[in-house]
């Protein structure tokens, strides 16, 4: 550990502020004094804000920018079934797979009075979102093959009226991006890794190791799974079946769920083992990762940081984290670092529990208590993702949050930003760009709050996660992650992706 890390880490055990440590920066960015980021789960830009006021979206679109495939290639006529009904079955009202049949080959309003009428706080089922599926969906830009290669059938292509929400009224108010994109391809899992560090996670040796059934067996192209033998011709006669889709690439990076190698983890420790570990025998266990994350230039600089995290602390304390189902395991990231691991000082400093439904967190917030950077993941129940939240609970929590971050005595230099860590399976017309091997994938719904920024603007920078990342990074003065590095150079033939201060006016006027 550094020196400078070692302070950091003192000050943040003894409850001492780090604000005074941050160094100034250049053109304007040292008025930034607290970066927050609110972490959202699994929905697309065109899902939520399609309609938006300026906004690249649903309006004005050609057939060929929306209608959907089949897996030979051939236009389909009508969407697939959504299988498995659009809602679960303990859902009301109840919407079975047989009333979704024959949709026309279009997006469609989920809420629409005339049609499904499923209000914003009512769960849908939940959609395929993982790595393979959302390249072969985007299908190198065309974005045409996500009703063909989703479980979901024509649910993909549901959309809401977002004007309905309440973070809909602050996007007017502050800045909406709508040119942002996930940073890797898929689920959730790798895009909490693109948030933190701009990279994949590894197994290393998996091939000789218990995690060898997860390794996915990919065509030539290395972008598409191989489909099963028996996999239903057509999309409208079934979802993909693939040889193996698993949570590894052949060459061993971990691209799909897997837990972490400490808990709270959804692999509990083997009986007469360290309880604060995960199972190392089991296939879907991760060992710990090293590489160099956002928290580890922090320490290095001296600058504090924290990720909260809803339902933290009652997985820690319970004596099976299963049963909390606030926190979704792999939904906290650095919980796979090493540096992080249990009864290190860095984890007590830095990883922190939100509350049951982000009461501590808004405690820090009010009281002016916020790490320089602050990442927050809401609880299960608040997230958004699809299966088991809603839209509008979510969303009204993170409006309650900016709230209190709008009366907060950090808020004369603060910079929050709301995002969704992926699309969660839905289609979005426009097509990512070209990056590297790892993304950016699908278009997702961001909004740049502050004091600073340019009020009812529409951003249409080119952006992603890592994007997060190069703010953070430029203003708190850090060296450039490695995987930033890799995907500027993936890129070069693209537009630079920007650092977020496009949405802003640092002029000090």
């Amino acid at each position: 550990m550094s020196g400078m890390r070692a302070a950091a880490l003192t000050c943040a055990a003894l409850g001492f502020a780090t604000q005074a440590l941050i160094p100034a920066r250049a053109a304007g960015l040292d008025q930034i004094e607290t970066i927050v980021v609110l972490y959202a789960e699994n929905r697309s830009f065109d899902a939520l804000y399609g309609e938006f006021p300026g906004a690249n979206g649903l309006t004005h679109l050609a057939p060929a920018q929306f209608q959907q495939h089949d897996r030979d290639g051939k236009l389909l006529p009508s969407l697939p079934p959504v299988w498995g009904g659009l809602t679960g079955k303990h859902v009301t009202p109840l919407i079975p797979q047989d009333k979704t049949a024959g949709l026309p080959n279009a997006p469609f309003a989920i809420d629409d009075p005339k049609g499904f009428n499923l209000p914003l706080g009512v769960k849908t089922r939940d959609l395929v979102h993982r790595f393979y599926q959302n390249q072969m969906q985007i299908d190198g830009g065309k974005n045409d093959l996500f009703a063909a290669y989703s479980d979901a059938g024509g649910l993909v292509m549901g959309h809401y009226d977002g004007s309905h929400l309440p973070l809909w009224r602050i996007a007017k108010k502050y800045v909406l991006a709508d040119n942002f994109f996930m940073g890797g391809f898929g689920g959730s899992f790798l895009n909490h890794f693109e948030l933190i560090c701009a990279c994949a996670p590894v197994y290393p040796n998996a091939s000789r190791s218990p995690a060898k059934t997860q390794i996915s067996v990919v065509d030539a192209d290395g972008v598409a799974l191989k489909l099963a033998s028996d996999s239903p011709a057509s999309a409208l006669n079934g979802s993909p079946k693939f040889v193996n889709d698993g949570a590894l690439t052949p060459d061993f990076y971990a691209i799909n769920t897997m837990q972490p190698a400490y808990q709270p983890s959804g692999n509990p420790a083997p009986a007469g083992t360290d309880p604060a570990l995960s199972d190392p025998a089991s296939p879907t266990t991760l060992p710990p990762q090293i590489e160099t994350t956002i928290g580890d230039l922090l320490d290095d600089k001296g600058i504090d940081w924290a990720w909260y995290a809803g339902g933290w602390g009652a997985a820690l304390a319970a004596k099976d984290p299963k049963t909390v189902k606030a926190l979704i395991f792999h939904h906290q990231p650095f919980d796979y670092f090493k540096f992080l691991a249990p009864g290190t000082k860095a984890r007590t400093a830095h990883l922190r529990d939100a509350g049951l439904s982000g009461e501590l967190l808004v405690a820090d917030i009010d009281a002016g208590h916020l790490p320089p950077v602050t990442f927050y993941k809401p609880p299960g129940n608040l997230d958004e993702h699809p299966g088991y939240a809603d839209v509008l609970s979510g969303d009204a929590h993170l409006a309650d949050l900016v709230a209190h971050l709008e009366k907060s005595p950090q808020w004369p230099h603060m910079v929050v930003v709301i995002t969704y860590d992926e699309n969660g399976g839905f289609w979005d017309h426009v097509a990512p760009p070209k990056g590297d091997r790892f993304g950016p994938g699908t278009r997702v719904p961001t909004l740049i709050i502050s004091p600073f920024a340019r009020r009812g603007l529409v951003d249409h920078t080119l952006y992603d996660t890592t994007s997060i990342l190069r703010l953070i990074t430029r203003r708190f003065g850090l060296p450039e992650l490695a995987g930033l590095k890799v995907r500027d150079a993936a890129m070069a033939g693209e537009p630079k992706l920007g650092d977020l201060t496009p949405a802003l006016d640092l002029t000090g006027k």
